[in-house]
């Protein structure tokens, strides 16, 4: 036993929990195929374009990336008509969610966030020493008055998923504009803006306009969820240059391998692409959500490429053993909680033929124990 002290704030930390392969899965359930519907990934992939400048860059693998991410950074100045400084490249918007921390939570500072969010936001701050303070969510969405009543003098940031993982909601974009403008400058507004692509509300709130106006305003997006790119792990940024500066001191200096810059910078220019990867995605979403609306199963509605479902009755369980992956969720006061990626319409009538077998033998059990009573 290694009897070397870790940090005293990580001692009750867990990992992430992963889940298992499909592979896994396979051998486990016996099964001759799975269907991959955990992870919130593109299930179009991503554009053949990207495909083929990687290829062309393979010559390359012997140089280390640019480590400025300097093209990158000059699309998507130009892309959203913003300055360069303003712009950080990172390892996925993950990385930048670890940067934020390490670069401003001082031991005992506090960050505000939903108790049913992405979880990697409470591991980076309880590394840094600092306390989250996490406020339950309101019907899945975020509850920004009681999250603004958190507001200490220790408060030192505030993390936003919007839309939300796992429950794909959105913030009403005149809640979140107040929000923002009533948070005092000295606490960061960290805006998780991961599956932005996807949203189709007019009720959502265009964030980047803001940047120049609120010094304290962070927004995260990235190429993994409808670029495609979720292997090749590439996030960024948009904040005050400011801000930015803090984070190069903390950030790996070839952070962002050469090959994910490559594909990040054709993929932004492929606009047709993401297009037809959201219009598909909204049919799909559309048709999903039907279906569990007329079946009376409890599900939040989406603005993402996922749909949080929950029942009172096992429904994992069944799903894998019928080769679906889906990402089991635990949260008290969810019973048989359960996140499902969207997928072609192929995948979405298997799964739905799956849960209607489901609600069959359900009701026959239910049936069966009221004539037994």
């Amino acid at each position: 036993m290694v009897k070397i002290q870790t940090k005293r704030a990580i001692e009750e930390m867990t990992s992430y929990p992963l889940g298992f392969t499909p592979e896994e899965l396979m051998n486990q359930y016996h099964l001759k195929t799975i269907r991959k519907m955990s992870d919130n990934e593109n299930i179009y992939g991503c554009s053949p374009n990207v495909r083929e400048s990687i290829i062309q860059n393979m010559q390359k693998l012997f140089l280390y990336p640019d480590g400025k991410t300097s093209l990158l950074i000059q699309k998507l100045s130009a892309f959203y008509n913003l300055n360069a400084e303003q712009l950080i490249i990172g390892n996925g918007s993950e990385e930048l969610i670890r940067l934020l921390t390490r670069a401003f939570i001082n031991p005992g500072d506090e960050a505000v966030l939903a108790d049913m969010t992405f979880p990697r936001y409470e591991a980076n701050i309880v590394i840094e020493g600092g306390i989250s303070v996490k406020v339950p969510l309101a019907n899945g969405v975020h509850d920004l008055p009681a999250m603004y009543e958190k507001i200490t003098p220790r408060t030192k940031m505030i993390f936003i998923c919007n839309p939300n993982n796992p429950t794909g909601t959105i913030v009403e974009k005149q809640e979140l504009y107040h929000f923002i403008e009533k948070v005092p400058e000295n606490i960061l507004i960290v805006l998780d803006e991961a599956y932005y692509e996807y949203v189709t509300s007019n009720g959502y709130l265009q964030s980047v306009p803001l940047i120049d106006k609120h010094s304290n305003l962070v927004i995260l997006r990235t190429f993994s969820k409808i670029y495609g790119l979720a292997g090749l792990r590439v996030g960024y940024g948009i904040m005050n240059s400011n801000i930015v500066h803090e984070l190069h001191k903390v950030k790996d200096v070839f952070n962002v391998n050469q090959l994910a810059q490559t594909a990040a910078v054709t993929a932004l220019e492929n606009k047709d692409f993401i297009l037809d990867c959201a219009d598909k995605n909204d049919k799909e979403r559309i048709f999903v959500c039907e279906f569990l609306e007329k079946n009376g199963l409890n599900y939040y509605p989406s603005q993402t490429n996922f749909v949080f479902i929950y029942c009172q009755f096992p429904v994992v369980e069944k799903l894998i053993s019928n080769g679906f992956l889906v990402r089991e969720l635990k949260y008290h006061g969810y019973t048989d909680a359960f996140r499902i990626t969207l997928g072609t319409r192929e995948d979405n009538k298997a799964f739905l033929e799956v849960i209607s077998q489901i609600i069959s033998e359900r009701a026959v059990e239910n049936g069966n124990n009221a004539r037994k009573s």
